[in-house]
């Protein structure tokens, strides 16, 4: 199943999404997926830097995992606030992470912690927006639901500079899609979507769970004559509309139209999202979850030419949003399933030697209060947290930054997540000083951070 959502926006020329839907609403004709146009409408201009990584898995941890009881343990802090759990050597000398992530703790030299991320917005939702952009949230303050003049996120960008006029795949993939399935309220959380660049470059949300087994992200195509007739219907429509031709931003939607035929058609493409090609033992590595098989389908995407794919964690019962019983959950589902598909991720990418071409960037919305509180869980807490990088050539086996004896703020080399998203943008090849243009034709700039250039 294939969603592409976000708010209603009017275009420059004057038409809502939903009238310009209405225009072209024979496009519709009960075709499964042809809002997949709208993904290559518009591109940027080529890119100006040499990449590092041709491409980016980005591991969001929906609900924010306590970096205290994960990375960046303080066994000699107060009982009030160290964890429960015990420090374990990695394999780099004096590097410790939880016991509950013993996968990982031998592959630290393939990876390096940043443990001085702060910024400070305790909400998840103008907190995810921040992370997963780079640029605060219009509305700190608040809780907002996705809306159109939000800053575009990491997915959103690479659609708008990366995507590949000879590639049949979508530059940006986004996997589990917690912003716009299963969340409270029906609530469209930000930070997921393409803002004010428009709905043309929102990721490609694959809500599926990979897992599953009848896992079928793109609709099947029983009878390709019917298709290839609604795609002759729709070429003598758009031959016939006047108005849509006079429409800067639609001159060229027989093209985009041609690509999601190609998409929906292409053997290449239903292959690249067949995870049930991977061999059983391999499958079982990674985990029998949503997010292990996500990690590889990620890598499946990545090795087929998605730019970027982020792989969210479910929504569900168990995730890191531990204000109460959080030890428990940490160590009995959170842990053990992050550590067997994220380390799986590392070791297979190695092995098939694509990990220095591909960055892998872990992270949550924000840390975790430093006090325990009454119902032995822990709290918001922005001002302090670790995210992980790895591959695209960046020195495993280090730490940057550090925490105070509590973990409750940076210590040393604080770094925002303007930086985090200015560091990304720069290991792909993007210019972080590039402008983009909001539908007013505002210039607003891609990065306000600069590269953390310690770590490269």
């Amino acid at each position: 199943m294939i969603t592409i959502s976000g708010q209603p926006v009017r275009t420059c020329e004057g038409l809502s999404r939903r009238e310009w839907l209405r225009v072209g609403g024979l496009s519709g004709v009960g075709l499964p997926g042809l809002g997949l146009p709208a993904l290559w409408q518009s591109q940027a201009a080529a890119t100006e830097r040499k990449p590092r990584a041709k491409a980016c898995i980005v591991l969001f941890m929906f609900g924010a995992p306590a970096h205290q009881d994960t990375w960046d343990l303080k066994p000699d802090a107060p009982s009030a606030v160290r964890s429960e759990f015990q420090p374990i050597a990695t394999n780099v000398p004096g590097i410790h992470v939880s016991e509950h992530i013993p996968r990982l703790a031998q592959m630290a030299d393939r990876y390096l912690q940043i443990r001085s991320l702060t910024h400070p917005d305790n909400t998840h939702t103008v907190a995810m927006h921040y992370m997963l952009s780079g640029v605060r949230h219009r509305r700190p303050a608040t809780n907002p639901q996705n809306a159109a003049d939000d800053f575009p996120c990491f997915g959103a960008i690479a659609n708008h500079t990366l995507r590949r006029r000879d590639s049949r795949m979508p530059a940006s993939v986004s996997l589990n899609a917690p912003a716009n399935q299963v969340s409270a309220n029906n609530h469209i959380f930000p930070g997921f979507f393409a803002g004010f660049l428009g709905q043309e470059f929102d990721p490609l949300f694959i809500p599926q769970h990979a897992n599953r087994a009848d896992f079928q992200p793109l609709p099947p195509i029983e009878n390709s004559q019917r298709l290839l007739d609604r795609r002759n219907l729709l070429a003598q429509i758009d031959q016939q509309s006047a108005q849509l031709h006079q429409l800067a931003r639609v001159q060229n939607f027989g093209g985009y139209h041609e690509q999601a035929f190609e998409l929906l058609t292409s053997p290449a493409v239903r292959r690249a999202f067949d995870v049930a090609q991977e061999p059983t033992p391999l499958r079982e590595r990674y985990g029998q979850t949503p997010f292990g098989q996500g990690c590889l389908l990620a890598r499946r995407l990545v090795e087929s030419g998605v730019s970027l794919v982020t792989v969210n964690w479910e929504r569900d019962d168990a995730y890191w949003d531990t204000h109460s019983d959080n030890f428990n959950l940490h160590k009995k589902k959170l842990l053990p399933n992050m550590d067997q598909g994220f380390s799986s991720l590392l070791l297979d990418l190695e092995e098939r030697g694509m990990l220095d071409e591909t960055l892998i960037v872990w992270l949550g919305e924000f840390g975790r209060t430093p006090t325990i509180n009454k119902n032995a869980g822990r709290d918001h807490w922005a001002a302090c947290n670790t995210v992980v990088l790895a591959g695209a050539g960046l020195r495993g086996g280090a730490i940057h930054g550090a925490s105070d004896r509590q973990a409750a703020y940076p210590a040393r080399d604080p770094v925002g997540p303007e930086d985090l998203a200015a560091t990304i943008y720069h290991l792909l090849g993007i210019d972080t000083h590039r402008l983009l243009r909001t539908p007013e034709g505002q210039p607003v700039p891609l990065s306000t951070g600069e590269p953390i250039h310690a770590i490269l």
